[in-house]
């Protein structure tokens, strides 16, 4: 496990209360463990928007090499997004 190390993070006053209201519900032990709880959901988030942008790149640029766009008909698209609905809809009946 890593050292600690200790540092000063600015709070208002009723993040305070509420820190240690949930200490004196019995839901943490102590405020540092809520914050350290805060710290690691920020970690996870900030590690999924990075995957996210990393995926949101790779289908940009799949899109790009992929040549130009010509022209679209809705009722084909339609269709085709009909298409693949009945075929998940029948696979997923099948699982069952």
């Amino acid at each position: 496990m890593a050292d600690d190390e200790t540092v000063s993070v600015a709070l208002t006053s009723e993040q305070v209360a509420d820190l240690r209201a949930a200490v004196a519900a019995g839901e943490y032990a102590t405020t540092s463990d809520i914050v350290q709880e805060a710290v690691r959901d920020w970690q996870q988030r900030r590690a999924l928007l990075r995957d996210d942008a990393a995926r949101l790149r790779a289908l940009w640029d799949a899109g790009i090499a992929s040549g130009p766009a010509g022209p679209v008909s809705f009722e084909d698209v339609r269709r085709e997004a009909r298409g693949r609905l009945d075929e998940a809809s029948k696979a997923a009946g099948d699982a069952d």
